[in-house]
């Protein structure tokens, strides 16, 4: 089981980084977390097959992370798939993704779409996964979702979305193997993370690797200076930038000697 990087960029994007989205691979299949640009393609490009997606997660909805939902269901379609898809979300995510796909109508070029609304703190319940989904509020423009998943050994990865520093998302990742943190501002800002900030989140939650998303080096300050930050808030693990395609799998259970 892994997360891989479909895009780890800004709402401003830099030529080598796209709108952040990304994919849960797992042998049942693929979960989409936002669809932002050219997903299907960016599905392709990381080596999976955009036909074994089993359901779509969107964060919120803010357009970077929606706007490339009415092309993948499109290009699905015309691709065979033929299977019910269920999207998850909070109930004003999905009335807005509704409202986008009625814009493009696409009528029968879409597969048939099961709407699930989510609450924070919820648990996405897929059926014969190996894994569990948890979700949290963050403190954000919109309301936003933050999600945790965990193999039934208790091995966990988990991903912010859009935030500034909160105790949910804290507590979400307490104890992860991997925490990827969104990283956009350089100074604390209302509704996002600086990479200090994102350092003492990780610090604190006790996370042994954090990758840093929703950056630009452009935008947010140099990889250098983003890294040295987050040592100087006091973390102590590994850390990195986030990079396209990038695929994180959880670590092996460490077995007693």
């Amino acid at each position: 089981m892994r997360m891989i990087l479909l895009g780890v960029g800004t709402a401003v994007p830099d030529a080598d980084r796209d709108y952040t989205h990304m994919v849960w691979e797992a042998p049942d299949g693929l979960v989409l977390i936002d669809a932002g640009g050219s997903t299907y393609q960016r599905l392709l490009r990381a080596g999976v097959n955009p036909r074994d997606l089993r359901a779509i997660i969107l964060t919120h909805s803010h357009v970077d992370h929606l706007n490339g939902l009415p092309g993948l269901l499109f290009s699905l379609k015309l691709a065979g798939y033929d299977r019910r898809l269920p999207i998850y979300g909070n109930a004003p995510t999905l009335v807005a993704a509704q409202r986008i796909l009625e814009a493009f109508e696409l009528e029968e070029y879409q597969p048939v779409i099961e709407w699930i609304p989510v609450e924070a703190g919820d648990e996405i319940t897929l059926n014969d996964v190996p894994y569990r989904i948890h979700t949290a509020p963050t403190v954000h423009s919109r309301p936003c979702l933050a999600l945790r998943f965990s193999s039934d050994d208790g091995r966990a990865l988990v991903y912010s979305a859009d935030t500034e520093p909160c105790d949910a998302v804290r507590n979400l990742a307490s104890g992860a193997a991997i925490l990827i943190h969104e990283a956009t501002t350089p100074e604390p800002f209302p509704g996002h993370t600086s990479p200090y900030q994102a350092g003492e989140v990780a610090a604190v939650a006790g996370v042994a690797r954090l990758v840093l998303v929703h950056y630009s080096p452009r935008w947010t300050m140099s990889a250098d200076r983003a890294i040295a930050e987050t040592r100087a808030a006091g973390f102590t693990g590994e850390v990195e930038i986030g990079r396209e395609f990038a695929s994180y799998a959880l670590p092996p259970v460490q077995k007693k000697p």
